[in-house]
């Protein structure tokens, strides 16, 4: 070999060399090419590194960061939330009106374990109000039967997170599903009333969810006023579908699986009305990026449309716009906004590879969809809020044209701000 002409070397702050680059002269080049060597040298000197790893999947936002934690047949459930604005009135009262409407038993369509889903909060509240340090949310677990789920220690459930749990962790909570029960989104729903309180004082964000599709009951587009529908409205049955004659059949083909020990899916509508201007960052941190991460996150979530989702690709350009305009009241608006498993008997696998007939014992909802609704709410209002507080801080020091980011009113002389 003849001898290197020349040296490139990368030195790292830490004294580790990085990779050299020789360059070898003299050698014989049938194709008139050129060779290099590549060497990657280290100091023996240096101490070895320790690799840490961080077990990532619990916490949720960059500035209203939220982490839940407990698994379905533990001692509980909850949430720790960081970042929260200081000088918030809240109560546990504030939060157990959301959870109760997550919780499970409410209707002969949802699971029948009865769970009160009461809630404390442990810290981060003094004489009412927020102080601005975490605030600790634990909801026990009262009615546990661990011993439905006996028969799941070696089998897996097929379209659920045993398998992969197990292939992940070498174990898993074999009680309800654990980490992967729906159980988990109790820490989501009481961050979210949190959150949903604070977008309502700061700029009269009203945040609402409805089922508009179980199964093959659809409801027709036009029938559900988004820009009016009330709470009431949707409240007003045990399926959450704003429209009576739609929600009888959504029930009626939920009641058809149900006494079959079968189930069936739907459909989640979510709006919000006067979001604040300007929220969400390019290019990787868009508002409907953390949206859709968001809703994919829930459990049994197969899918997520913004706007008008897939239905745009059959649509021209023209067709597709959204045109401006103004209100009555001076506000400029846009005309349009377009921008799981069985329960029955299945053949299954068990943990040592065996091929099994498996009866998913338990308690489970014959359409979870119902109760998705205060959950999709929650994580509407988390996002809304981490990236509103992003946006604060980075664009508030210096505003911008304050007619800009004027908020959109129904009535102009009344304030959105609330006490």
């Amino acid at each position: 070999m003849a001898s290197s002409e020349s040296f490139v070397g990368l030195r790292r702050a830490d004294g580790v060399c990085g990779i050299g680059l020789h360059q070898v002269s003299g050698l014989r080049r049938p194709f008139s090419s050129s060779a290099a060597q590549i060497s990657i040298c280290r100091r023996s000197y240096l101490p070895p590194k320790r690799l840490e790893v961080r077990a990532g999947g619990d916490k949720f936002g960059k500035h209203f960061e939220v982490s839940t934690y407990g698994e379905s047949h533990g001692g509980g459930v909850g949430c720790v939330i960081s970042g929260c604005p200081p000088r918030i009135p809240l109560s546990e009262e504030d939060l157990q009106f959301e959870l109760d409407r997550r919780r499970p038993g409410q209707s002969r369509i949802t699971t029948p374990r009865k769970e009160t889903d009461t809630c404390r909060i442990l810290s981060g509240i003094y004489d009412g109000m927020t102080t601005g340090t975490s605030i600790c949310v634990f909801v026990p677990n009262t009615d546990q039967r661990g011993h439905d789920y006996s028969e799941m220690s070696m089998a897996y459930r097929p379209s659920h997170a045993d398998a992969t749990y197990d292939f992940k962790y070498g174990l898993r909570a074999v009680q309800g599903g654990g980490r992967s029960s729906a159980r988990e989104t109790i820490g989501r729903v009481a961050a979210g009333a949190i959150a949903k309180k604070i977008l309502k004082m700061y700029a009269g964000t009203e945040i609402l969810a409805y089922v508009s599709q179980v199964h093959k009951v659809v409801l027709p587009e036009g029938v559900v006023d988004n820009e009016t529908v009330t709470l009431d409205q949707i409240e007003s049955n045990i399926v959450r579908c704003p429209d009576q004659e739609y929600a009888q059949k959504m029930i009626e083909a939920i009641d058809d699986v149900r006494v079959k020990g079968d189930s069936v899916g739907g459909v989640v509508t979510c709006i919000a009305r006067n979001v604040p201007r300007g929220l969400g960052c390019p290019v990787f941190d868009k508002l409907e990026a953390d949206m859709a991460k968001a809703m994919l996150s829930l459990p049994a979530t197969k899918g997520f449309e913004i706007g008008s989702g897939f239905a745009g690709t059959f649509l021209t350009g023209s067709e597709h716009n959204d045109e401006f305009y103004m209100d009555e009241h001076g506000n400029m608006r846009t005309r349009t906004n377009r921008s799981g498993g069985i329960q029955k008997k299945q053949q299954t696998v068990t943990r040592d590879r065996h091929e099994t007939e498996l009866i998913a014992r338990g308690r489970h909802d014959p359409c979870v969809v119902p109760r998705a609704v205060p959950m999709v709410e929650a994580m509407t209002a988390l996002v809304l809020l981490d990236q509103l507080m992003a946006q604060t801080s980075q664009c508030g020091l210096f505003p911008a044209n304050a007619a800009l980011q004027q908020q959109i009113v129904q009535d102009p002389n009344r304030s959105l701000i609330t006490p």
